[in-house]
């Protein structure tokens, strides 16, 4: 719609409408949501939430022997840089708040990786009052199975992801409808930091 006054012309629209319109010729004629899936799969920034020995594991995975940089995947120290998270052992109750917070502060598509026991059922803690597990706090994508895990399994979880990514489309999907289905289990966080509140 344009209003005229005369000397120029002043278009006026919905902003939210435009944006939609732009994603669908974007990600359906266009083609780009391959594109964009595949740069997203290809450059995975984790952060690491070490709350057990599994840490050792996830040093390992990084080292010159393993070098998992060669996948895509670069660890990086600030969440608001990073688009994967790695659980790394148990979440307890005052944890389960730390990690929201953090995959709150991470910029989307996010994804996660919960590794070993520990992160995957509590572990030898599993019937302990104050574990939490990973899938009630943020919505996990690839479980690493072990106590402790090799560094080969978190590159095959990384290859995984990626396989996940460019597979389902999940980097994309965010773009155009600007959500994940798979977060409606997850606890709110009020919830989670009410330990902290009171």
């Amino acid at each position: 719609m344009s209003k005229g006054n005369g000397d120029g012309k002043v278009y006026v629209g919905n902003v939210d409408v435009a944006a939609k319109k732009a994603r669908k010729l974007l990600l359906g004629k266009l083609k780009l949501g391959k594109l964009v899936d595949w740069g997203t799969a290809f450059s995975l920034w984790p952060v690491h939430l070490t709350t057990s020995c599994c840490g050792c594991e996830f040093a390992a995975a990084w080292s010159p022997r393993y070098d998992n940089e060669q996948h895509g995947a670069l660890p990086w120290v600030g969440s608001r840089q990073t688009n994967m998270i790695l659980i790394e052992g148990t979440v307890t109750k005052k944890m389960a708040c730390a990690l929201r917070v953090v995959w709150e502060q991470m910029p989307q598509p996010k994804f996660a990786i919960a590794m070993g026991a520990c992160a995957l059922d509590g572990g030898i803690f599993y019937n302990s009052y104050n574990i939490v597990r990973p899938w009630e706090v943020v919505p996990v994508d690839i479980y690493i199975p072990g106590c402790p895990p090799r560094p080969e399994a978190v590159a095959r979880a990384i290859i995984e992801l990626q396989r996940k990514i460019r597979r389902e489309g999940l980097a994309s999907k965010f773009v155009e409808e600007g959500w994940r289905p798979d977060k409606e289990y997850v606890k709110p966080k009020e919830d989670l930091c009410a330990w902290w509140k009171g």
